[in-house]
């Protein structure tokens, strides 16, 4: 793989472009090792929205299983470990 950088001077980046044998890609590459605030917006966002799906997931879960407490689960599991032991 051969690998060649070039100064942009434009928005403190550089253009790397990496070629191998199947392929050539040109893409521009910050020197600015710190996330924009926006970007940490939108991490923010999407972990907020990962955490509600789960959540609403585990909500399904429980429904389904018709427990309501994280108490109930633990002895359903509990009930379950001492039936396959058996």
């Amino acid at each position: 793989m051969v690998q060649d950088t070039m100064g942009t001077g434009a928005n403190n980046g550089r253009l790397e472009h990496t070629m191998d044998k199947k392929n050539t890609k040109l893409h521009l590459v910050s020197n600015n090792d710190e996330p924009e605030e926006d970007d940490f917006d939108e991490m923010n966002e999407y972990s907020e929205m990962e955490l509600l799906e789960q959540l609403e997931s585990l909500r399904e879960d429980m429904e389904d299983l018709k427990v309501t407490t994280l108490a109930e689960v633990i002895e359903r599991i509990s009930e379950l470990h001492r039936q396959l032991d058996k």
